[in-house]
């Protein structure tokens, strides 16, 4: 199970251009908007998940 007192930094690393509406969705949920910004969460169940929605898009910096 993760680690809820760990924060994670989450990276976008691809343009939203020619995705499709959910992973548009999916990212702005994340609090991501344009390319190369960085946005710090919990490490959760809930964003994982949605991390691991949108692979091709995002990266997690350590």
């Amino acid at each position: 199970m993760a680690n809820k007192n760990k924060q994670i930094k989450i990276k976008l690393v691809k343009s939203l251009i020619g995705t499709s509406p959910l992973q548009r969705k999916i990212v702005a949920g994340l609090g991501l908007t344009k390319k190369d910004q960085v946005v710090e969460h919990f490490d959760s169940p809930t964003i994982m998940g949605m991390i691991n929605k949108v692979p091709h898009l995002l990266q997690i910096v350590e």
